[in-house]
């Protein structure tokens, strides 16, 4: 506002010029040229800084971190007749952390878990459905409790001897991996959301002490070169 009184005591941020020589005729011309140089110059740090936090907020896309904190077997058999099939019974609570501050996650395709053993998969699981919203700094919990008295799986006789070996020790090797597709706040590009967790799970049947499992930090695949 101007102050149009004796006293003078005026701003100019709104006066110009010569209506600035009307309305603040006690402020010299130099000094109004350094005020809205001032004023300009301000603005322009204040689009900057608010481009510069946009930038951080929305133009980098920072990967989730996806881990198993807890798993347990409970059943591990394999049966030949009349195909190869596995009978299991596997609990397992996997975590999906978006790391993104500001960016929430659209699943474009269900996301989902798969189970291998010896490089085959052997069941599969549905963790969220397409066009599920996973929020900025936020972190997804799910318990999955699988089995099947027999879950077809082409092991072939390679197959069939590595389950023999570990079955002896009691210690079988199984991958979950996380499959499917996302789109990042902002952004209009479909990317792959794909993640593998190698576990070593020590057999412990109904009745039997729990084992203690250690934490594993899934391994993501590469992302595709636009995401």
């Amino acid at each position: 506002m101007c102050c149009l009184d004796d006293d003078c005591c005026c701003c100019c941020a709104g006066c110009y010029d010569s209506f600035c020589d009307r309305c603040c005729p006690c402020v010299s011309y130099d000094t109004r040229e350094t005020i809205f140089g001032c004023c300009v110059c301000l603005l322009l740090l204040g689009a900057v800084a608010l481009l510069a936090v946009l930038l951080a907020a929305y133009g980098f896309i920072r990967h989730p971190e996806v881990a198993v904190e807890a798993a347990s077997l409970t059943r591990f058999a394999l049966l030949t007749s009349p195909a190869t099939a596995l009978a299991y019974n596997l609990s397992l609570t996997l975590t999906v952390r978006n790391r993104n501050w500001a960016m929430s996650v659209k699943n474009t395709k269900p996301l989902e878990a798969g189970y291998s053993f010896d490089g085959q998969r052997f069941d599969r699981v549905t963790l969220a459905g397409e066009g599920d919203v996973h929020p900025a700094r936020a972190t997804r919990v799910y318990h999955l409790d699988s089995g099947a008295a027999g879950a077809f799986v082409a092991l072939g006789n390679a197959g069939v001897a590595e389950f023999g070996r570990e079955n002896a020790t009691g210690l079988f090797e199984v991958e979950v991996a996380l499959a499917g597709e996302v789109r990042y706040q902002a952004h209009f590009t479909k990317c792959k959301l794909a993640a593998t967790c190698p576990l070593k799970l020590q057999l412990a049947p109904p009745g039997t002490p729990a084992v203690v499992f250690q934490k594993v930090k899934c391994k993501l695949a590469k992302p595709d070169k636009n995401c």
